[in-house]
């Protein structure tokens, strides 16, 4: 009877398995193959042989070098602000009984804003032109501060404006989880701890917070693994030519070298995704082997 009904289930699950392999599986043994061709040209379909050239050149480059650069310092900085600003709004968005529905939507609204559109608004919100300083710099400059284009300047500037965007455009996303998570939390557990008269903070950090921390736990590796496939959103600020502001990404730098100026070179493509897919693995088990070190140890 257990054989049987573990038929059926491989059975149902097949279509699906299908696909993965199709669009997933097979794609990935793909380009990791394409990694290792030297001098492959795409018009022709030939190669010279099998080395690891490509993986050398682009790890020299400095274009990849200044993407992963970039890179690394959106998802160090993006990904812990929003979970934690994410975490204070459901906070509080959880203590409103009136209206709470309304506020919900209002914060989930950046999330299904187009992000071409929302990239166009703070653009216009930060940068210099010969008509205007933008109004973000205007409200610098009340305040007696020296302005600065924060699209076209300095990298710092840039960086700050990506940095805030993309919060910015994730944090709803995380609203909503979390405050659905915050909603599944026993109620009978705040109200023994009202009994007790346990304060606010040890009933947050001995009961909410454990309760949460698998949504936590989630979002956190989602948002790496986001973070680390990030290009729309800095094409919606600094527009196609990525290098040229030196604001480029991995997945940035895989899409210029298929198809952008410096477009035509699968095989670099193919080692730049691979070493990508390998950071994206690392960080996500470093993740999950400490996050079980920490659930073992409340447990």
């Amino acid at each position: 009877m257990l054989s049987k009904n573990n038929g059926k289930a491989w059975l149902y699950l097949l279509p699906a398995l299908v696909l993965l392999v199709m669009f997933m599986v097979y794609p990935l043994i793909d380009v990791f193959i394409y990694s290792f061709e030297e001098g492959f040209n795409s018009a022709s379909q030939v190669f010279f042989g099998y080395g690891s050239y490509n993986y050398s050149y682009v790890l020299h480059d400095p274009y990849f070098l200044q993407a992963v650069k970039n890179t690394f310092i959106i998802v160090i900085i993006t990904v812990p602000l929003s979970t934690g600003f994410a975490l204070l709004i459901s906070l509080g968005l959880s203590s409103i009984k009136k209206l709470q529905e309304m506020f919900q939507t209002i914060f989930f609204l950046p999330y299904v804003t187009n992000t071409l559109a929302v990239g166009l608004v703070f653009m216009i919100l930060f940068r210099k032109t010969a008509y205007t300083d933008g109004l973000v710099n205007l409200l610098i400059a009340s305040f007696g501060g020296e302005t600065v284009d924060f699209i076209q300047g300095p990298y710092w500037a840039k960086m700050f404006v990506m940095c805030f965007y993309t919060i910015w455009v994730v944090m709803p996303f995380k609203v909503l989880i979390l405050t659905s998570a915050l909603a599944s939390v026993p109620q009978e557990y705040y109200n023994a701890a009202k009994i007790d008269g346990t304060s606010k903070w040890r009933t947050f950090t001995k009961i909410t917070l454990p309760y949460i921390s698998p949504m936590i736990l989630y979002l956190v590796i989602t948002g790496f693994i986001g973070a680390f496939k990030a290009y729309s959103d800095e094409v919606a600020l600094f527009g196609t030519d990525l290098n040229g502001a030196g604001m480029n990404t991995i997945v940035g730098y895989v899409y210029d070298m298929l198809y952008g100026n410096s477009g035509g070179f699968p095989s670099y493509a193919s080692a730049a995704a691979i070493i990508l897919f390998a950071i994206v693995l690392t960080i996500t088990v470093i993740n999950l082997l400490v996050s079980g070190k920490e659930n073992a140890g409340i447990n």
